[in-house]
């Protein structure tokens, strides 16, 4: 004869049996959502990264790429913010699909857009037209970071008057063809540079500083010794190019900075 249960253990039984018929939900996980837009003709997506158990508005921050285009690394560094509790939108500036591991052929699709600062500010602006699309933004804290090109991407975007609370540069061109542009700087900046760096060198840095001082917007630059240009990307010295190297130091002391900055501009 069996054994009646006693009341505990009829608890757990219903407990379990209640476990086996209703399972664990996935824990939620960032998610990327392609954005189809349009610019000047050409057809562009981007990449809408976030994390779906975030609850409420948050910042956005808007991701523009290196001249090798939106590849898996401008990717990676959008699902880093969104694990912070951010939503990112990674811009594509070249069209859609469109990335390459060719210098010569990145030189060909940034250049064209690098001596045209407004076709530039047109696409990147685009961009941030489809981030504040998303009903998870609070549209009163949107920044953008950029590497390399996409650093000038994101400086050029605050040059054009776009409403944004802040920018950061990693190893970007910080040169404007119209330094009068850094009077509609809404933002705060942050540079930060390669001590090293031959493509962004001391008398540039120099020049966006009195850029800086005369619009007055409140910058700051930070340099890092010893470090050459790309030194955020572990690809950078795959390319094996003169003047760019992976720095890890760099990378580290320049994203805690990034995450500083982000604590000011997103209380």
């Amino acid at each position: 004869m069996l054994k009646p249960l006693t009341q505990c253990e009829y608890f757990i039984a219903l407990l379990i049996t209640s476990l086996l018929a209703f399972p664990a939900s996935t824990p939620a996980a960032v998610q990327i959502e392609k954005i189809d837009y349009e610019v000047d003709g050409v057809k562009l997506q981007g990449k809408l990264v976030y994390d779906d158990a975030v609850q409420g508005k948050r910042p956005g921050v808007l991701v523009c790429p290196e001249w090798w285009g939106l590849d898996d690394y401008t990717v990676g560094r959008s699902k880093q913010l969104a694990e912070m509790g951010y939503v990112a939108f990674a811009v594509d500036m070249y069209g859609k699909g469109v990335t390459t591991n060719d210098p010569a052929a990145a030189g060909k699709l940034a250049g064209p857009l690098r001596n045209d600062r407004q076709s530039m500010r047109r696409r990147v602006n685009a961009a941030l037209d489809q981030l504040k699309k998303s009903d998870r933004l609070d549209p009163s804290k949107i920044a953008a970071i950029g590497y390399c090109f996409g650093g000038t991407t994101a400086l050029e975007l605050a040059r054009s008057g776009a409403p944004l609370v802040g920018v950061v540069s990693f190893h970007g061109g910080l040169d404007s063809p119209a330094p009068e542009d850094a009077k509609n700087i809404h933002g705060k900046i942050l540079v930060c540079t390669g001590g090293d760096d031959p493509m962004v060198p001391a008398e540039q840095v120099i020049a966006f500083e009195k850029e800086m001082r005369d619009a007055k917007v409140d910058w700051q630059t930070i340099a890092y010794g010893g470090a050459k240009h790309a030194f955020t990307n572990p690809a950078a010295d795959s390319h094996k190019l003169e003047g760019i190297a992976y720095n890890a130091a760099a990378d580290h002391r320049s994203w805690q900075a990034m995450k500083n900055f982000f604590e000011e501009i997103f209380r």
